[in-house]
């Protein structure tokens, strides 16, 4: 049976913090996993980074998929996803890092939930990958209502089991916060998210970094409930709010 776990990273000029990733994806305490690092037009030396750790560990469980234009993070994730060889499917990005026994404590909770989707906690991290104490608990389970009102599903703390989901239904619409979008497609098609409420992934956060731009938030998550979820102006309105003061609460 195929126990592989496809973990697919998009890369895009991610050169400072790549290796670690890689690293941290090898320090797992679960062996059966394949890596997919999609490079999306990089310009700068992250596949001559990669390829020289990929050399120095003789690591033939790390694939990498060229792309000489940048065509954003969800294509890259849909371009692994088709490459992808393994019965479970997880994320992380490029800067993010996971405690060693991520792979097997989310696996044995997915075996033991029977679930298609799961998630787990996680810590937010300085620009150095150094926790900051700051954990997000997550709940025990998501469906879709309630995943509208809270955005507490992180990319790089999820897996998918394919036996249980069809493959075409995770390639991730192409709009800005696709993460997101994704998820909310598979639990609008019946689904139910499941949370391991164990602190496995610290998220990265870099001062400049896309999420830290809080205007710019709030306008990928509006976008998402009028133009992808097709919701009407009062009902985006009672989930952002519910999603406004979840989101503060997350980081403070």
């Amino acid at each position: 049976m195929n126990e592989t776990v496809s973990i697919i990273v998009p890369v895009y000029n991610a050169e400072k913090y790549i290796r670690e990733t890689i690293e941290h994806v090898g320090a797992q305490t679960y062996t059966d996993w394949e890596l997919l690092l999609v490079v999306d037009g990089c310009k700068d030396s992250s596949v001559q980074v990669i390829r020289e750790y990929q050399e120095e560990k003789k690591e033939n469980r790390l694939r990498i998929i060229v792309r000489e234009h940048n065509m954003g993070a969800a294509k890259a994730r849909n371009r692994g996803l088709q490459e992808a060889c393994g019965r479970y499917i997880a994320y992380v990005d490029a800067d993010d890092l996971w405690q060693p026994q991520k792979l097997s404590r989310q696996l044995q909770f997915l075996q033991e939930k029977q679930a298609a989707f799961v998630f787990t906690g996680y810590e937010f991290a300085d620009e150095n990958g150094v926790g900051t104490g700051k954990v997000v608990h997550v709940p025990k389970e998501l469906r879709y209502q309630d995943a509208l009102k809270n955005t507490t599903i992180f990319t790089s703390t999820v897996m998918f089991d394919t036996e249980r989901i069809p493959k075409e239904l995770l390639e991730m619409p192409d709009i800005k916060s696709e993460d997101t979008a994704l998820w909310w497609k598979v639990l609008r098609n019946g689904y139910t998210a499941y949370g391991l409420d164990e602190n496995l992934v610290l998220y990265r956060r870099p001062a400049k970094s896309l999420s830290s731009n809080k205007l710019e938030a709030i306008r990928r998550i509006w976008n998402l409930y009028r133009r992808a979820e097709g919701l009407s102006i009062p009902r985006s309105l009672y989930n952002f709010c519910f999603w406004a003061v979840r989101a503060v609460r997350r980081r403070i």
